[in-house]
């Protein structure tokens, strides 16, 4: 444990600044999957894509790109629209070839269960994330309230649901990297996320711990003493980043990983990668 707050430090306020406004730029994101769900302009159609571009966020960017566009492709250009109308056989048939790593057929079936009911249940995903929210300083608590939800809504009637490393709850110890990739893609919005989730504060979104945001936190920012992906981590740097972006502290996530990601010319000045 840090012996001591993080103290505000100038050359890293203008570093995170530079690197804001040179990589937090839409032509970065050709390699994302956030670029699919920006394709939907409708809300209730991008808060499903998030949910399920970001369950599939693992692996290598462009497999991770290929498998989200799979995964929505049965649902075509009004996701939301065309969800609700499934009957469950169509809902099985629609997926029953899908496979990515170890989201397979019955993993993808559950997913879109549970979106569709929380949906019908709530009007929404964010109200269904709103429904368990009952404050704090950061969206942790809130965070697993939604993921039990979701996990409750999924179940068919034979029983089977969506596994803990799809859907982790942050509860149990996890650092829910990818759930809070979704926060952020829904809940932010600038030249790079889309927002659409405008109930819920910015300012208390966390840090969605990748490998390449963890090495950076660590051995660039010095926000974390050691460069692991854990939700006490993730905790420790957001607190950091609010030093320098306290209304949104999410705000460098994106730029900071460009580097190391997806790099350009001239990023290695940043020494991000």
């Amino acid at each position: 444990m840090r012996a001591h707050p993080p103290v505000f430090d100038r050359s890293i306020a203008d570093f995170l600044e530079g690197v804001y406004a040179a990589c937090n730029l839409p032509g970065r994101l050709k390699r994302d999957p956030l670029a699919v769900v920006k394709r939907y302009p409708d809300p209730d159609d991008r808060e499903l894509a998030a949910l399920v571009c970001s369950t599939l966020a693992f692996g290598s960017v462009d497999l991770i790109v290929r498998a989200c566009d799979s995964a929505l492709a049965p649902l075509g250009d009004r996701p939301a629209l065309a969800l609700a109308a499934m009957r469950p056989a169509e809902l099985r048939e629609a997926w029953s070839g899908f496979q990515y790593r170890y989201c397979f057929p019955a993993d993808m079936m559950a997913l879109m269960r549970a979106i569709r009911r929380g949906r019908e249940e709530r009007g929404s995903l964010e109200g269904l994330f709103l429904a368990g929210d009952l404050g704090g300083p950061d969206v942790i608590d809130a965070l697993g309230e939604f993921v039990r939800a979701l996990k409750r809504l999924a179940v068919d009637r034979g029983g089977a649901g969506i596994r803990e490393n799809l859907l982790p709850d942050p509860a149990k110890g996890s650092a829910c990297k990818r759930l809070l990739l979704c926060l952020r893609w829904l809940v932010r919005e600038d030249a790079v996320d889309p927002g659409g989730w405008a109930r819920v504060d910015r300012a208390r979104l966390v840090v969605p711990l990748d490998l390449h945001m963890t090495r950076v936190c660590a051995d660039r920012l010095g926000f974390i003493e050691s460069p692991r992906a854990t939700l006490s981590n993730a905790l420790r740097a957001t607190e950091a980043f609010r030093l320098y972006s306290p209304e949104d502290p999410v705000r460098y996530d994106f730029a900071l990983t460009r580097p190391g990601i997806d790099p350009e010319p001239g990023d290695e000045r940043f020494g991000c990668a």
